[in-house]
């Protein structure tokens, strides 16, 4: 049987960035239960399925507004990321969930 994901979870997780509802790679690796870097490497391989609409690298000024807004985890330091995070849109979700899984 599969376990569910509380809906409050997901919803701390979806933030409004470039007028889009998104959901950050890091966020959702770990609801597929895959490592960033496995989720961004099947999106690389299939990049013809994700226009701008779906996915986009969020900037550095986004990345620190995100940071002092809610507090997530810095992306640099003490072994952190190498590269900005991608958002993706709820139509690049659905998408990711056809590649993951």
């Amino acid at each position: 049987m599969d376990s569910l994901v509380p809906l409050e979870l997901i919803e701390k997780r979806i933030f409004f960035i470039r007028g889009h509802k998104v959901m950050l790679d890091t966020d959702l690796a770990e609801l597929y239960g895959v490592e960033t870097f496995n989720l961004n490497k099947a999106v690389k391989r299939n990049i013809d399925r994700f226009p701008p609409d779906f996915m986009f690298q969020i900037t550095k000024d986004e990345m620190d507004s995100l940071i002092f807004q809610f507090g997530i985890s810095k992306t640099s330091g003490r072994g952190g990321r190498r590269y900005l995070p991608f958002a993706f849109t709820e139509q690049g979700v659905a998408m990711l969930s056809g590649i993951v899984n």
